[in-house]
């Protein structure tokens, strides 16, 4: 673990310098392309840890969590499928409550395209860097050594940690994202890879951000789809975090976990990650 966290802050450093070089720092850290450019930066330095370990472990990397022949392939979609049905869930519960406006659309004609294009590209990269660095190699190895479950309580507890500094963050949204952490680990226990996880974690943050304009994990984006406004006591809507800040988030988690479940039943045969 020492040595691959080591490689993974070699790689970032290397692939920082060299974005900064040919491209300059961005003129706007919470733009589109600004997180686009640095989770890919991310998601690079840690699959170039993961090939480097593969290398010295002499292990295939797909063991690590994202084999290459599904890529994109069915279970990505599928996650895609499950994370547009829990964020309409969960948002449309806070509106049924009061607490959520959809507003005025704010993009007209190709610029709806445009910007839904972007931000769809921009939360898969985030999705493909977030689980991978924290249910990869990471999760794979520390498994090894403490089974599943410790492994991956303990590493979700630390990817709600890395999202306390996100500004308009708070505790109840960080014990969401915990919580997400370990659905998301769910699915790769039941799936063997993290292929579902990446599509759910892409299109959560797609509904949120685009479709439904509202806070995700303390940060409102431009360039959304219309002028929402969330009201009403904190509980309900989140506040500042968003969505996931809502007790609505716990019981969509909960009907969500009890999905995968039955959708993806747990066979004789368990997955290498297990």
């Amino acid at each position: 673990m020492l040595l691959y966290g080591l490689f993974w802050i070699t790689f970032s450093f290397g692939l920082g310098l060299l974005a900064i070089e040919l491209f300059g720092f961005p003129a706007n850290p919470f733009s589109p392309q600004s997180f686009l450019r640095e989770d890919l930066l991310s998601f690079l330095a840690a699959l170039g840890a993961a090939l480097a370990m593969a290398r010295l472990e002499r292990r295939p990397v797909d063991d690590y969590g994202l084999p290459w022949k599904r890529t994109f392939g069915k279970l990505f979609w599928q996650g895609c499928f499950l994370g547009l049905v829990e964020v309409t869930v969960l948002v449309g519960l806070i509106a049924a409550f009061g607490g959520y406006s959809f507003g005025r659309v704010s993009l007209h004609g190709l610029e709806v395209a445009r910007w839904g294009v972007v931000w769809f590209v921009t939360f898969v990269v985030v999705g493909l860097s977030e689980e991978y660095l924290f249910r990869g190699y990471t999760q794979y190895t520390l498994a090894r050594g403490l089974a599943f479950w410790p492994a991956a309580i303990f590493l979700s507890v630390v990817f709600g940690a890395a999202h306390r500094w996100n500004p308009g963050e708070s505790y109840m949204g960080v014990a969401g994202v915990v919580a997400t952490g370990l659905l998301f680990a769910f699915t790769l226990r039941r799936t063997g890879n993290l292929w579902l996880a990446v599509g759910w974690h892409a299109s959560f943050d797609f509904g949120e951000t685009f479709l439904y304009s509202v806070p995700d994990s303390g940060m409102l984006f431009e360039h959304h789809l219309s002028s929402a406004t969330m009201h009403g006591a904190t509980w309900l809507t989140g506040g500042t975090v968003g969505p996931e800040g809502s007790v609505f988030s716990f019981l969509t988690m909960g009907i969500m976990a009890m999905a995968v479940h039955f959708l993806f039943p747990a066979t004789q045969t368990e997955p290498a990650q297990n």
